[in-house]
């Protein structure tokens, strides 16, 4: 009656059914997935403009100017002067331009720096005199990493900085 022909064919049918109904269930699932994103993303930008309000309340000159007048003998806020400002190139190194230094001469040093702080101590202690020569040595010993003077010709005054706004 039936033939192996029908049979593979009835098989086949079976199997491109199955796969089908697989793809359509992944799909589907996808579907939800990015459904589920989009609400989040709507979520994350409704919360975005939400902050952006609450930032342009609490930054209001008026309700800071109050601020600054309740709290100003505890504070003791004072208006920051022109020449109080530098521009970028003026500040000091990053820690990450800083030179490594040897850790084998900063042991020693630093254990000869103990030595003589304390023997300095002990010094000033039965002489009365405040302060330790020994470890102010070592501390001039350090190179300070000093601001680049600011130049004329330069445009100190324009430094790139981000935007918070797209």
């Amino acid at each position: 009656m039936l033939k192996t022909f029908d049979l593979v064919l009835i098989g086949v049918m079976t199997a491109t059914a199955t796969v089908t109904y697989t793809i359509k269930h992944r799909a589907e699932l996808k579907v939800e997935e990015v459904h589920r994103l989009e609400a989040e993303i709507k979520l994350e930008k409704d919360t975005i403009d939400l902050l952006k309000a609450d930032w342009a309340l609490q930054s209001q000159p008026n309700r800071l100017e109050r601020l600054v007048n309740a709290y100003n003998e505890e504070l003791k806020l004072q208006p920051t002067e022109s020449t109080a400002l530098v521009h970028a190139k003026e500040l000091p190194m990053l820690k990450s331009e800083v030179p490594v230094p040897d850790v084998t001469e900063a042991k020693a040093s630093a254990k000869g720096a103990t030595e003589a702080s304390a023997k300095s101590a002990t010094e000033a202690s039965a002489k009365g005199a405040p302060g330790t020569k020994g470890a102010q040595a070592t501390a001039k010993a350090q190179p300070v990493p000093m601001p680049a003077p600011r130049g004329e010709a330069e445009d100190a005054d324009q430094i790139e900085t981000g935007s918070v706004e797209e």
